[in-house]
């Protein structure tokens, strides 16, 4: 089993970033997808969860339930997939600041279920870390983008709150 653990900062609120975490809409998880041919299927939608499948075009794909129930946190946990154990998943614990930033700490665990499965975890356990910290800073530049290009057309000001 592999963990990675990451600590970023950002200048996205709380709120903004929660609500990217948890949007499944078509075109939204561009955001945080890390390649090419990646594709989200949202199976079912509950208060406070969505399920959802995710792949790729390495046909690499994982059942996945996201939680944002507990206070500051959505989970990612694995339900199934070709690749990964059910013991693995994503959690990202978000602390806003009192500046309207958030300090993210992510903790990413892999366990393989498979040959592939087993070496991706591997892999991961030297290169995750850069790797996924690049991939989190791209995401929320693209996150803090898609707020500048809002607020040009006046639909959210640069605090990120609606008009």
């Amino acid at each position: 089993m592999t963990t990675v653990h990451i600590r970023q900062s950002t200048t996205v609120s709380f709120n903004r970033l929660v609500a990217a975490l948890i949007n499944f809409d078509p075109g939204s998880r561009e955001i945080f997808a890390n390649g090419h041919g990646h594709w989200v299927m949202v199976n079912v939608r509950g208060d406070t969860w969505t399920g959802v499948t995710e792949g790729s075009s390495g046909k690499l794909w994982e059942r996945l339930r996201c939680d944002w129930s507990e206070l500051n946190v959505v989970r990612l946990t694995t339900i199934d997939s070709n690749v990964w154990r059910p013991e693995s998943g994503w959690v990202y614990s978000l602390i806003p600041r009192a500046d309207g930033g958030t300090d993210i700490d992510l903790v990413v665990v892999r366990k393989g279920r498979s040959m592939r499965g087993r070496f991706r975890a591997a892999l991961m356990a030297v290169t995750g870390k850069p790797i996924l910290g690049r991939d989190l800073r791209k995401s929320l530049r693209a996150i803090e983008q898609s707020r500048s290009q809002e607020a040009q057309k006046g639909g959210v000001s640069a605090s990120g709150t609606s008009p």
